[in-house]
């Protein structure tokens, strides 16, 4: 079995009046890698007629960028002209790569009746021969991300990308990476397989859970083994978790604002790319915020 090496504490960075809670990185942990980053957003609940979300258009590049919209709704349209309103449920995963401009914001039905908000952005890391691919998007309804059974019944786990019990998910990962959102009532068990040498990512959204032995409860991400291939998590409570795995990169890495390359040259080369209009015009994005 593979055990538990830490315990990572989410640390509360609210943004403007956005609830944000950050497990990755901190001060224990700089990446799990491939996953580099991560924000939770909310639980909250917003009045009628608000600002919605704050995140207007920005640049990336060098990376990946997976939205899971747990309540609420969330608009994303991007210079490489991709365009979609998720709902509660669903997944955007959005490779960056060579550099694009986009926005995440609140559509204007849930800026006017307002309403309960949660969402999670994780960021994964590209191999140095993809940092420059095409960038692409992919945005999925909850209606068409698998539920599978787990826990004799007492969980469903929605696969995101990669396989499960004979299913696949709905989104193609370009390193394959497999994602899904697991939810366990109180009470339930479960044994989940990750091949040898890949990496865990398990983040505690609500609930709390046992882990490898190790009680664990909500705002926690858990760093584990990879000596193994199973591990057990049980659930003292209804529970939401995030959980992943891939092969890590292991190459060296440079994070700078919103690029992530191999070298402090590709991040200047990135942000000079971005001054010259390279990554598209965010000007045609500022419809997205009105």
């Amino acid at each position: 079995m593979r055990s538990v090496i830490a315990v990572h504490p989410a640390h509360r960075d609210d943004i403007a009046d956005l609830v944000t809670r950050r497990p990755l990185p901190g001060p224990d942990v700089e990446q799990i890698d491939p996953f580099l980053f991560l924000n939770h957003h909310g639980p909250q609940v917003y009045p009628p007629n608000n600002q919605g979300l704050p995140f207007g258009p920005h640049p990336h590049r060098g990376f990946e960028t997976v939205t899971f919209i747990l309540q609420g709704s969330l608009s994303h349209l991007d210079s490489g002209g991709h365009e979609s309103i998720i709902e509660a449920g669903g997944v955007q995963w959005m490779t960056a790569g060579s550099g694009l401009v986009h926005a995440e914001l609140s559509p204007d039905e849930f800026k006017r009746d307002g309403g309960p908000l949660e969402i999670l952005q994780l960021w994964v890391n590209l191999p140095p021969a993809l940092k420059m691919i095409e960038p692409r998007y992919t945005g999925v309804q909850k209606a068409d991300i698998p539920a599978l059974s787990i826990a004799a019944g007492n969980g469903a786990l929605h696969l995101i990308s990669g396989e499960f019990a004979g299913e696949t998910g709905p989104i193609e990962s370009l390193t394959e990476i497999f994602m899904s959102v697991i939810e366990l009532k109180g009470g339930a068990k479960t044994a989940l397989q990750v091949e040898k040498g890949r990496h865990v990512f398990l983040y505690i959204v609500s609930g709390r859970v046992d882990v490898a032995g190790t009680p664990v409860d909500k705002w926690n991400l858990v760093e584990l083994t990879d000596n193994e291939d199973t591990f057990i998590v049980g659930a003292a409570d209804d529970s939401v978790l995030l959980f992943g795995h891939a092969l890590p990169i292991g190459e060296p890495m440079v994070a700078h604002g919103p690029f992530v390359m191999n070298t402090m040259e590709e991040i200047k080369q990135a942000y000079a790319d971005y001054r010259d209009g390279r990554f598209g015009d965010p000007a045609k994005l500022i419809k997205a915020g009105d």
